[in-house]
């Protein structure tokens, strides 16, 4: 994940595409469809995350994506 942090707190900014594609890769999976799929489900995942931690959860626990 890229993490971005500060004074007031840090928040989830995405996937590290590079090692989720290698994943892929090793999984025997298209890289093509990877690359159309991979974007809008990290999206979502970001913003679900960051929503947990802004309410006060502070963790990833209690996801239910």
């Amino acid at each position: 994940m890229r993490v971005a942090g500060g004074m007031s707190g840090g928040a989830i900014l995405g996937w590290d595409m590079g090692a989720a594609l290698h994943l892929g890769a090793a999984l025997g999976l298209s890289p093509v469809i990877m690359a159309e799929l991979l974007p809008p489900i990290e999206a979502v995942m970001v913003r679900k995350i960051n929503e947990t931690m802004q309410a006060g959860s502070g963790g990833l626990e209690g996801l239910n994506a």
